[in-house]
C-alpha cells in the first residue's frame, strides 16, 4: 500500500521541496505508477477549425481493482499563470473499473462542432488549446496552488493522483507533454496504460478520440506495471503458474442475484468477484449502446425489497432469452449495481421472464431499488411531462396521472407524491444528438408534452441520479395534446399579446443566433407566431437593446408578410441597462398611440416596463393602455451578482430574487399610480407562477389574472422547468380594462414542443425544423381580446 500519491513521492525522492519547484524532474524508478491516471486532454472544444464543440479530459483505470472517483475532481491551471487549480475544477463521482474510461465534458467553445460521446461527468472548466496543468485530485476542494508561484504543500501534493502539464506548463511530471492544437489532443501510450511519470514520455498527440465508460474496457492485464521492470535472477527455476479452467456451463453459481443485490441501495458483495446465473431481459450491446445486457432470476427469493435483476458490463454477445451463467467482480457504478466487466459469460439454454407489474404511484415508503435490474411494465397510462433532453439523449419524463406542475403554480400540488409518480423513458442508448429522434407520437414526426403512453415494458435501470426504463418493447405514444394551429378565439374588436421572443438579437454570437441562417430562421419562427396572433398590440420581451436595430428588422419582415405599413413599432424611451429590452409593437390600422411612450426610472429594475395608451383607429371610444414586463429572473447569479439576503432562495419553491421580483411588482404598481393609468393591462415575464409572492402584490392590489379568469386550469401554463409546467408569463389587468375584456388564452405552440425543433442548427436533426410558429420560443404567447 502506498503512502504517498505519486506527485509527492516524485518530490520526496528527487529532493525537491515546496517554494522551489518550476516543474517536477525526471522521475525516480522507485515512483509507482498510479491506478487512476489522465488518458486523453483536449483544450481545444469550440475553437477556429476544432473537431468537437467541448474541451474534455479523459480518466482510465489501470489498476485490476475498481476504483471509486466519490469525491475527486479534476482541477486546471494556466500553464505559466499565477491562478491556482482550485479556481477551475470539476467534481467526479461513480466507479471506475478496471480497463475502464471515464470521459468528463468540459466547457464549450463559440463555434459548435462534432459532439463528444456521452459524458461521465460534467464540467465547466475552460482549457488553453496549446498548453495547460491538468490535475487529478482526489478531493472535490480546490487546490490553492499550481506548482509553480504557488508551490503546492506536501498536503496539497499527495491529494493529486495524476499530473498532466502540456506545452509551455511550468508544473508537470517530469518534462511537459507536447503543446496541443484546436485539432489535436494529448493521448497517454498504450491505451492508457503507460505511466513512467514523465508526461513527455507518456503522451503523443493525435487527432481528438474520446472515449467513455461505454468504450470496451483495455484492462492492462493486472497489477500496477512498474514503468521500468527489471528482472530479477533467481538461483533455481520457478514453477510456471497453472491457468485456472475455463469456466462453462457446468461451473456453478456463487451467488443468487438476490444475493448480489441485497435489499439496500447498494450491493452487500461489491468488490467481490461472483458468479451467477440468470435469463437475458434485454441486451444493449454494441455501437452506440449501453455496453452490456441485463439478467434476471427466474426464481425471485422470498424478500420482495431484493431486486432478482442485474445489468453486466460485457460485449459477449447475447440475446433476449438466453440463459447465461456470468463471471465477474461486482462494482456500484454511478449508483447502478453491476457485474464489470464480466469475465466469463457462457449462454447455456433459453429461459423466459415475466415483467413485473409497476403501479404508480409508488407507496410511500416504497423506492424503485427492489426493481433495479429487473424487466418491468407500467400497465396503466403515463403522460410526457418533460422533452428536454429527447434529442440530446433520448430521455422522457413521465407521470402517472397527468403532467407535473410547478407547486408555487397552483393549489393542491404533491411533490411528494409527483415524485413517486414520476419515471424517465430512456432509449437504451449512450449516443447524444441521434439523426433522427428515438421516439415520436402516432401521425407525428416528435413528441409534445401531454402526449401519452400506455403499457410501457422495459429494464429499469439507474443513472445520473435519477431511475429510468430501458425500453425492450416499442414504444408508441399518443397525441392526446395535439398542436393547435391557431390560438382559440377571444373575440372583441382589438387584440393584446404578450411573447418572449427567446432572445430575437440581430447580433451574431451573443444571446441570439450564432450564425445568418440560425438568425433567418428565428425570424421566420416570429414571424410566423405572431402574424396569426394577428394581436393590434404585441408586448415583447428579450428583444436585443441596440437602438430598436433588432425590432425595426422584426417589424420590417412583419410588414414584408403581412403588408407594407401592417406594423410599427414603439421606440422605449428607458429601455434600460441590460443587454435586452421590453418592446411595443402595434398595427396602426387597427389602433392609435394615445400620447407618448414612458417608462420608470426606478433603479429597482433592470429592465425598465414599457407604458403606451391606445385608441381604437379611426374611431372615439375608450382607450387602454399596455406596460410590458420583463421581471428579475430565477437565477441566482447572473449580472446582479451572486444573490444574497433577502434575494437568496428561501427553500420555498420561488427560486433567487423572488424579494427583489416583488419590489418590481411594488414599483409597477406605484407608476400606475403616478401615471394616473386607467384601463391598464400589465403583461410580460413576471418570472413569477400563479401562486408566488409578485403575482398575489398584484392580485392584492386589486389586479385581475386574466389566465386564472378565463383559461382552464389544465391549460394555465405558458413554461416548462424541470418537467414541470407552470405560468410564468401572466396578463393582469385593472377594474377598467376588466370591464373590456372579452376573452383570454394561452396559445401552446412552444412549451409542450422539444428545443430540438427551434432555428438552431447545431444538434438539431435538419428534418424537424420548420418556419411556422411551433417552438419559436421557450414561452407559449398569451392572446386577450378587448371590446371598445
Amino acid at each position: 500500500m502506498r503512502a504517498k500519491s505519486r506527485a509527492l513521492a516524485i518530490l520526496v525522492a528527487t529532493g525537491v521541496v515546496a517554494g522551489t519547484i518550476a516543474a517536477l524532474s525526471s522521475p525516480s524508478v522507485a515512483a509507482t505508477p498510479g491506478t487512476v491516471v489522465i488518458s486523453q486532454v483536449y483544450g481545444g472544444g469550440g475553437n477556429s477549425g476544432a473537431p468537437l464543440t467541448n474541451d474534455y479530459v479523459e480518466l482510465f483505470n489501470r489498476s485490476a481493482a475498481p476504483v471509486s472517483l466519490d469525491g475527486w475532481s479534476v482541477q486546471y491551471a494556466s500553464a505559466t499563470g499565477t491562478g491556482s487549480f482550485a479556481s477551475n475544477r470539476a467534481a467526479l463521482s461513480g466507479t471506475l473499473a478496471p480497463g475502464q474510461y471515464h470521459l468528463v465534458q468540459l466547457a464549450a467553445g463559440s463555434t459548435p462542432s462534432g459532439a463528444l460521446p456521452q459524458p461521465d461527468s460534467v464540467g465547466s472548466v475552460n482549457m488553453s488549446g496549446t498548453s495547460g496543468k491538468v490535475a487529478l485530485v482526489r478531493s472535490a476542494d480546490g487546490l490553492a496552488c499550481n506548482g509553480s508561484s504557488a508551490p503546492c504543500s506536501e498536503e496539497q501534493a499527495a491529494l493529486i493522483a495524476d499530473l498532466v502539464g502540456y506545452g509551455t506548463a511550468n508544473f508537470s511530471e517530469g518534462s511537459p507533454a507536447p503543446a496541443l492544437t484546436n485539432a489535436t489532443g494529448a493521448f497517454r501510450g498504450s491505451a492508457g496504460c503507460a505511466d513512467t511519470d514523465d508526461n513527455a514520455a507518456d503522451f503523443t498527440t493525435g487527432a481528438p478520440a474520446p472515449r467513455n465508460s461505454a468504450t470496451a474496457p483495455a484492462p492492462c492485464g493486472g497489477g500496477d506495471p512498474s514503468p521500468t521492470p527489471t528482472p530479477t535472477p533467481t538461483p533455481t527455476p520457478t514453477p510456471t503458474p497453472t491457468d485456472p479452467p475455463a469456466e462453462t456451463c457446468d461451473t456453478a453459481p456463487t451467488h443468487g442475484v438476490a444475493q448480489i443485490q441485497g435489499n439496500g441501495e447498494t450491493s452487500p458483495v461489491a468488490g467481490q468477484n461472483v458468479r451467477v446465473e440468470g435469463v437475458v431481459t434485454g441486451s444493449f450491446q454494441g455501437s452506440g449502446g449501453l455496453g452490456g445486457f441485463y439478467l434476471q432470476s427466474p426464481v425471485p427469493d422470498r424478500d420482495p425489497a431484493t431486486s432478482e435483476g442485474l445489468f453486466v458490463y460485457s460485449s459477449s454477445p447475447v440475446k433476449a432469452g438466453d440463459r447465461v451463467l456470468v463471471s465477474g467482480k461486482v462494482i456500484e457504478y454511478n449508483g447502478l449495481t453491476e457485474i464489470s466487466p464480466a469475465t466469463a459469460v457462457n449462454v447455456c439454454g433459453t429461459g423466459a421472464i415475466r415483467p413485473a407489474k409497476v403501479k404508480l404511484p409508488l407507496k410511500k415508503g416504497i423506492t424503485l431499488e427492489r426493481y433495479e435490474g429487473m424487466l418491468v411494465t407500467f400497465s396503466h397510462r403515463l403522460t410526457v411531462s418533460e422533452i428536454y433532453n429527447l434529442g440530446r439523449y433520448g430521455e422522457i419524463t413521465l407521470s402517472e396521472g397527468g403532467r407535473l406542475w410547478q407547486p408555487t403554480d397552483r393549489k393542491g400540488v404533491d411533490v411528494e407524491k409527483d415524485a413517486r409518480r414520476t419515471i424517465l423513458l430512456d432509449d437504451g442508448s449512450n449516443a447524444q444528438n441521434p439523426p433522427t429522434l428515438p421516439y415520436h407520437s402516432e401521425g407525428s414526426d416528435t413528441v409534445r408534452i401531454g402526449d401519452e403512453v400506455k403499457d410501457l415494458t422495459g429494464v429499469l435501470s439507474y443513472g445520473f441520479d435519477v431511475y429510468r426504463v430501458q425500453p425492450t418493447r416499442p414504444v408508441v405514444f399518443r397525441a392526446e395534446n395535439p398542436r393547435p394551429a391557431r390560438p382559440e378565439r377571444v373575440g372583441g374588436d382589438v387584440r393584446v399579446a404578450s411573447l418572449n421572443t427567446l432572445n430575437w438579437f440581430t447580433t451574431l454570437g451573443s444571446r441570439g443566433a450564432d450564425t445568418a441562417e440560425e438568425r433567418d430562421r428565428q425570424l421566420a419562427k416570429l414571424v410566423a407566431t405572431i402574424t396569426t396572433l394577428d394581436p393590434a398590440v404585441a408586448g415583447l420581451m428579450e428583444v436585443e437593446r441596440n437602438d430598436d436595430v433588432a425590432l425595426g428588422a422584426l417589424v420590417d419582415a412583419l410588414n414584408a408578410k403581412a403588408g407594407a405599413g401592417t406594423y410599427r413599432a414603439i421606440t422605449h424611451p428607458g429601455p434600460g441597462t441590460d443587454l435586452i429590452q421590453t418592446a411595443l409593437i402595434y398595427q396602426p390600422g387597427k389602433v392609435t398611440p394615445i400620447g407618448p411612450a414612458r417608462s420608470s426610472s426606478d433603479p429597482i429594475f433592470n429592465r425598465p416596463p414599457l407604458v403606451q395608451t391606445f385608441g381604437r383607429a379611426g374611431h372615439g371610444g375608450r382607450t387602454f393602455t399596455v406596460m410590458v414586463n420583463h421581471f428579475k429572473s430565477k437565477g441566482c447569479t447572473d449580472g446582479d451578482g451572486t444573490a444574497s439576503g433577502d434575494d437568496a432562495d428561501q427553500g420555498d419553491g420561488q427560486g433567487c430574487y423572488n424579494a427583489k421580483r416583488v419590489k418590481q411588482a411594488q414599483a409597477v404598481l406605484a407608476l400606475m399610480d403616478d401615471l394616473r393609468l386607467e384601463n391598464t393591462l400589465v403583461l410580460g415575464d413576471i418570472n413569477s407562477y400563479g401562486e408566488e409572492d409578485p403575482i398575489h402584490a398584484f392580485e392584492d392590489a386589486g389586479l385581475t389574472s386574466l389566465s386564472k379568469r378565463y383559461v382552464k386550469k389544465d391549460d394555465r401554463y405558458s413554461y416548462v422547468f424541470d418537467g414541470r409546467s407552470g405560468e410564468l408569463d401572466h396578463v393582469l389587468v385593472d377594474r377598467g380594462a376588466r370591464r373590456m375584456v372579452t376573452g383570454a388564452t394561452i396559445w401552446h405552440v412552444n412549451a409542450d414542443e422539444g428545443r430540438f425543433m427551434d432555428y438552431n442548427t447545431e444538434f438539431n436533426p435538419p428534418y424537424l425544423y420548420a418556419p411556422g410558429a411551433f417552438r419559436s420560443s421557450d414561452h407559449d404567447p398569451l392572446l386577450v381580446g378587448l371590446r371598445l
